[in-house]
């Protein structure tokens, strides 16, 4: 499977979910890549989030988890325990995950 293909089936399965639906139909090709895996890490399931790995580096995947997923704060929490541990191979989830909140909530503000 190409990566053209492998991103066309994830977007396909995000506008099934109605995940999509503030995009005009004729650009939802067009996702920004950073939304496109923020979408699929909260929305999708496990093989899924599997293709955004052959699609992009791991640092991109982790880097975007970091900053707008990890970011969404207490409702994803024990979501992003288990990214952090499966995905990102995180000694101590929780500790990191609560950290990386901290972090990103101070960017924020400042």
């Amino acid at each position: 499977m190409s990566v053209t293909e492998a991103k066309s089936q994830l977007v396909d399965k995000l506008k099934q979910e109605h995940c999509l639906w503030s995009y005009d139909n004729s650009s939802v090709q067009d996702v920004p890549d950073d939304v496109l895996i923020e979408l699929v890490m909260l929305h999708l399931d496990i093989d899924d989030i599997d293709k955004l790995f052959v699609i992009y580096p791991y640092n991109r995947v982790k880097q975007t988890w970091k900053e707008h997923v990890i970011a969404q704060g207490e409702m994803w929490k024990n979501l992003n325990y288990f990214f952090a541990w499966y995905y990102f191979h995180v000694k101590y989830p929780k500790r990191y995950v609560h950290s990386m909140m901290t972090r990103q909530l101070n960017k924020r503000l400042n």
